[in-house]
C-alpha cells in the first residue's frame, strides 16, 4: 500500500537533519525557502539517521522533503493557491466570472476594477514568490544531479517532478505578464541580471521540460491520493501549453495519452467530481492538515448575504441552460428575500470535517476531453470533437451538440469550457486572451477595462533592480 507524504511532517524532518549536524548556512538557506516557523522546527525530534557534510541530496527522504515544501508552497501562496490570492479568485475578478462585495479598502478590488500599478505589492508577491519556487526546484534539480546516493529510480523522479513544477509555473508567469525570464540555474549572477524571453521562446522551454518530466515520471502515482505528479499529470500540462500554443495534433496526442490511461475513470456524479478520491483527478493539492479541506471551499463559500468577498456574476449564471446540472449541483444562491447571490459550490466543505473530504484539485479529466475536442475540430476531426464535447455535455445532463461545422464545434467548446471551468486557475480569463476575446467580452462590461489589460504590469521594484527586464508592459 502507498503511504501519503505529508508536505509539513517531511519538511520539518529535513530542517531537524540540517540543524543537528551544525550546518547553520544550509539550515538558514533551507528555512529560508520555508513557511515554517522556528517553533515548528524545535518541536521535531533528532532524525534517525543525520546527514553528514554538505550532501542534502544524498538521502533519499530530506530531498523528497525539500521538493514536499514546494508543493506546500504552491498550495499556500503561490499563484495556484486556492485562497483569495489565487488566480482563480483573482483572475475570475479580473475577467466575468466573480462580482466583488470585499469593500474599497480590499487591495482585490484592483483585480476586480482593472486598477493594477505596478507598483502595487499584489503584483510584486506573485513575481517573487513564483520565482522562489522556480529557484527551490533549481537547486533541487542541481542537487540530486550532483548526488552519488541517490538511485536512478529515484533521480528520476526527483528531477521529473522539479521539472514539471517549473514548467507549470513559468506557464502561468507568461500568461499573466507575457515575456519572461526563463529561469534554470540557481546562480545568482546569472540570474540577477536576466533579460525577458519572447513568450514563444518561453513556450519552447516549457515543452522541453514537460517532455523531460513525462520520460522521468512514472506512470503510477507515487501516492494513492494523486497529490504528487505522475506522467499523466505531465502530459495533461503539455496537452494545455500546446492548446494554447495552436498546435493541434499535439494538444490531441498529448491529451489522448492521459485519457487513454487506465487510472482515471469517468465519473458521471456531479458531486464527486470535487471529492479527494474522484477517479477524474490528474493532480491534487493536499490539505495542510487531516481534517482541513480546501482554501477554495473559504473563499468562495458563504451562508449569508451580502456575500463577505465576493459572488457568481449573473452573467455567469445566466449563461447555464435551465436544464444543466451543474447550474444545479455546482452553483449555491443565496437571498435575502429582495437581493439573491449565487456562489461557487464545486467545493462543499469550508472548514474542518474530522477528516478531510475534499482536496484542491489543478488538473481534472474533463479539461483533457475538452482540449481534445477543440484540437480535433480545427484539424477537421468533427466526428471525434463532437464525442469529446458530448461526453462532457451529457455528463451535465444535457443532449448532444447541435454544432456542425468546425468553427460551430470550436465555439460550443469554447462555451462549455467557460460552465465547466469556472473558478479554477482562471481558465476563462485565459481562454478569452488566448482566444482574442478578451476586448469583445469585456469593454463595456468591466469598468476600467482596457485593452492593455491582457497582461499584468511587471513589479517596479524588479524593473528597478533589473533594467534588462525593460520595457515595462504597455499600459502601465
Amino acid at each position: 500500500m502507498m503511504k501519503t507524504i505529508n508536505y509539513q511532517s517531511n519538511t520539518r524532518h529535513y530542517c531537524a537533519c540540517l540543524f543537528a549536524n551544525k550546518r547553520p548556512f544550509l539550515y538558514l538557506l533551507f528555512l529560508s525557502m520555508t513557511l515554517f516557523s522556528c517553533t515548528d522546527f524545535v518541536e521535531v525530534g533528532l532524525p534517525d539517521s543525520q546527514l553528514t557534510g554538505v550532501k542534502v541530496f544524498e538521502d533519499k527522504n530530506t530531498a523528497n522533503a525539500a521538493l514536499a515544501d514546494v508543493y506546500a508552497k504552491l498550495r499556500d501562496s503561490g499563484i495556484l493557491t486556492g485562497s483569495t490570492m489565487g488566480i482563480s479568485s483573482r483572475l475570475g475578478l479580473y475577467a466575468d466570472e466573480l462580482t466583488f462585495y470585499g469593500g474599497s479598502t480590499n487591495s482585490e478590488s484592483n483585480f476586480y476594477n482593472n486598477t493594477l500599478l505596478a507598483a502595487n505589492s499584489d503584483i510584486s508577491n506573485v513575481w517573487n514568490v513564483s520565482y522562489n519556487q522556480i529557484y527551490a526546484v533549481n537547486a533541487i534539480i542541481e542537487g540530486v544531479q550532483k548526488s552519488v546516493a541517490l538511485g536512478v529510480a529515484d533521480k528520476s523522479q526527483l528531477i521529473g517532478e522539479a521539472k514539471f513544477i517549473r514548467a507549470l509555473v513559468h506557464f502561468y508567469l507568461a500568461n499573466l505578464y507575457g515575456d519572461i525570464p526563463y529561469i534554470t540555474v540557481t546562480d545568482y549572477q546569472v540570474n540577477r541580471l536576466v533579460g525577458r524571453m519572447p513568450v514563444s521562446q518561453v513556450y519552447d522551454q516549457i515543452i522541453s521540460d514537460l517532455n523531460d518530466a513525462s520520460t522521468l515520471l512514472p506512470e503510477e502515482y507515487r501516492t494513492a491520493d494523486r497529490t504528487l505528479p505522475n506522467r499523466s499529470t505531465a502530459n495533461a500540462l503539455l496537452a494545455r501549453v500546446f492548446l494554447y500554443n495552436r498546435s493541434w495534433a499535439e494538444a490531441s496526442n498529448s491529451a489522448s495519452a492521459v485519457l487513454n490511461s487506465s487510472l482515471y475513470v469517468w465519473e458521471t456524479d456531479l458531486d464527486k467530481i470535487f471529492l479527494k478520491e474522484s477517479t477524474t483527478t490528474i493532480w491534487q493539492f493536499i490539505p495542510k492538515v487531516e481534517g482541513a479541506n480546501t482554501d477554495e471551499g473559504s473563499t468562495f463559500l458563504f451562508s449569508s448575504g451580502p456575500p463577505p468577498f465576493v459572488a457568481l456574476s449573473n452573467a455567469l449564471v445566466s449563461a447555464f441552460s435551465s436544464g444543466d446540472q451543474r447550474k444545479i449541483h455546482w452553483i449555491g444562491t443565496i437571498t435575502s428575500g429582495t437581493n439573491v447571490w449565487h456562489y461557487a459550490n464545486k467545493y462543499k466543505e469550508m472548514g474542518f470535517t474530522g477528516s478531510s473530504v475534499e482536496y484542491s484539485i489543478v488538473f481534472r479529466l474533463a479539461e483533457q476531453y475538452l482540449i481534445r475536442a477543440e484540437a480535433r475540430a480545427h484539424q477537421g476531426d468533427l466526428i471525434g470533437a463532437k464525442e469529446d464535447l458530448n461526453k462532457i455535455r451529457n455528463t451535465a445532463g444535457l443532449d448532444d451538440t447541435e454544432a456542425i461545422t468546425s468553427e460551430e464545434i470550436i465555439t460550443a467548446v469554447l462555451a462549455e469550457r467557460r460552465l465547466e471551468f469556472f473558478t479554477e486557475q482562471g481558465q476563462r480569463f485565459f481562454d478569452l486572451k488566448r482566444t482574442a476575446q478578451l476586448d469583445a467580452t469585456l469593454s463595456g462590461v468591466k469598468v476600467g477595462w482596457n485593452s492593455t489589460d491582457i497582461l499584468w504590469p511587471l513589479p517596479s521594484t524588479e524593473l528597478i533592480a533589473n533594467p534588462n527586464l525593460r520595457p515595462q508592459n504597455a499600459g502601465y
